[in-house]
């Protein structure tokens, strides 16, 4: 089935490309939730006379959800969940429950904003995408902890392992003595 695409759909198209999608894909997902029209000539003629509009309001979206990134940056969120001694947890950690934590934190995003491949099921940091508009995405800092003790002695190691492993740049050059090229010559 072809369509034309309202928006822009990552890993699909562009607003205004004419693409060829499942019909499944096309009944259920893209036209319910007007990301796109089917493809005929009504529907091409009623897109270009519409094409500034909907220009201009994917550019207001797209500008509010930079300043929002702009504001999200940088964030972290502890999640606290019972794991066992080797690490794994109980449960896992969903988008939903990353959506959840973020919206504690004070910035209000869906569940289907968040990017999670597969669902986090050990203890640990982890960078989870989401995406607050198709052209605008973030990297929000997600940390699985037994307790809040736990979280904060980890992220002091994690701090303690990066100064150790610091730049080459970073290391001042000591003189090199001669003296002990005189001693090896000595003996």
């Amino acid at each position: 089935m072809e369509v034309i695409l309202l928006e822009r759909i990552e890993k699909l198209g562009q607003m205004g490309d004419v693409v060829k999608v499942k019909p499944g894909y096309a009944r259920n997902f893209l036209l319910p939730q007007k990301k796109a029209l089917r493809a005929s000539k009504d529907s091409l003629a009623f897109f270009e006379k519409q094409r500034a509009q909907l220009e201009a309001a994917n550019l207001k979206r797209r500008d509010e959800a930079q300043a929002v990134a702009a504001k999200m940056d940088g964030l972290k969120v502890l999640m606290v969940r019972q794991a066992g001694e080797s690490g794994q947890l109980y449960g896992s950690v969903s988008g939903r429950d990353v959506a959840d934590a973020v919206k504690a934190s004070g910035f209000t995003i869906e569940r289907n904003q968040v990017n999670l491949d597969v669902p986090i099921k050990t203890l640990g940091t982890y960078a989870v995408r989401v995406s607050l508009h198709p052209e605008v995405a973030i990297s929000v800092s997600v940390t699985v902890a037994r307790s809040q003790e736990e979280a904060e002695r980890a992220a002091a190691a994690r701090v303690a392992a990066e100064a150790a492993f610091a730049p080459v740049e970073d290391v001042v050059d000591a003189p090199v003595e001669e003296a002990a090229d005189d001693e090896v010559a000595s003996e």
